[in-house]
């Protein structure tokens, strides 16, 4: 049984979205000085291609809006959240007061 275009696209789309989110994780370390730049390309590649496919045969419609725009959301999210730093607490020694 053959897989219909409009399920590869849908997975296509999928993959993309959560390319943006890599990259909008990778821009966030980057940012912060905690990862090379060259990864960032990588994923920036791989964003593009994933997103650029969708509308390769066919024109412009909603599936192709909705997971650019989904895509763009994602990525400013994963990025605001990969750009701020986070506070781990200290482990305590009161949790296991019988080891030291």
């Amino acid at each position: 049984m053959p897989v219909s275009m409009e399920f590869l696209r849908g997975v296509l789309g999928f993959i993309g979205v959560a390319c943006a989110f890599m990259l909008g994780r990778t821009a966030g370390l980057v940012r912060r000085g905690q990862l090379k730049p060259t990864r960032l390309y990588g994923w920036i590649i791989r964003t593009l291609l994933c997103l650029g496919a969708i509308a390769i045969r066919h024109t412009v419609d909603v599936a192709d809006i909705a997971s650019w725009s989904l895509s763009a959301i994602v990525f400013a999210l994963a990025f605001r959240d990969a750009s701020h730093e986070t506070k781990e607490e200290p482990v305590k020694l009161e949790i296991y007061p019988d080891e030291k």
